[in-house]
């Protein structure tokens, strides 16, 4: 099709090898004049979802690993359920992105601080972090008592995919402090975190849903419960555009009326 269209316009739009095909200037310029055209009809073919009984299609999403593992792979499963015929991808990701520019049609971020052009609601419970500790460390280092007293502890520390140091922040009636934890191992997942703190390596920083089994069974213990600081929960946000598949509507349905526990 492709062949007849540059025959037919008398330019080449494709430089193709035989190890890859790329646009070129000719053809990256018509991609970009053709983008709202080919956005109107893919949304008139979608918009005939509506007449079948159930949705069809795909649905795209970025967000955080704690968010995946906790909240949108539950909910997903769910959702499939019910719209067998709506196929989701979601792929794990810290990372500040451009969701439409990265062909998402929803992001996962946590807190409210979205762009203008964008819709957010609430995205499960509110959330609360955790500092724990393997007995083992422990029993050989001490316990802290107060926030301040991390500094002299060696801490699991974070590295965001930006390059940034996470930060621990406490909350105890009045009082708000933030500590920049320090510590000999730095890792940049909750998941290398936890394996990190069952083995003793150290005190970690991570979210209530990550430890509260390990927590129950013993093989962690919480340090500083009462110095624990309430969080705004994660967000889900998508454009704020007049045309949305039927696919992402069901699903924007499905988070409006799921039931969190």
């Amino acid at each position: 099709s492709i062949s007849v269209l540059e025959e037919a316009l008398g330019i080449r739009l494709l430089n193709r090898t035989t190890r890859s095909v790329a646009p070129t200037e000719a053809g990256q310029r018509l991609l970009e004049q053709l983008k709202p055209a080919l956005h109107e009809i893919r949304t008139a073919i979608d918009d005939l979802n509506q007449l079948r009984e159930s949705p069809s299609g795909a649905v795209r999403i970025n967000a955080p690993g704690p968010a995946v593992d906790h909240i949108l792979c539950p909910l997903a499963l769910r959702f499939m359920e019910s719209y067998p015929e709506v196929s989701v991808e979601i792929i794990s990701d810290a990372a500040i992105i451009d969701i439409v520019e990265q062909g998402f049609d929803a992001g996962v971020r946590f807190g409210k601080q979205l762009a203008q052009d964008m819709i957010a609601m609430p995205l499960g419970p509110p959330l609360r972090y955790a500092i724990v500790a393997s007995p083992d460390y422990l029993h050989k280092n001490g316990r802290p008592a107060l926030p301040h007293d991390l500094m002299k502890h060696n801490c699991i520390r974070r590295r965001f995919p930006g390059g940034t140091m996470a930060t621990w922040r406490f909350a105890k009636d009045a009082e708000e402090l933030e500590i920049s934890p320090q510590g000999r191992l730095t890792l940049s997942s909750a998941h290398q975190e936890l394996q990190a703190a069952l083995a003793g390596s150290g005190i970690a920083h991570l979210f209530e849903d990550y430890v509260r089994d390990y927590v129950e069974q013993g093989k962690l213990s919480e340090l500083l419960a009462d110095w624990k600081q309430k969080l705004p929960s994660w967000y889900l946000y998508y454009p704020n555009r007049r045309h949305t598949s039927a696919a992402v509507r069901a699903f924007l349905d499905h988070v409006r009326n799921y039931k969190w526990t």
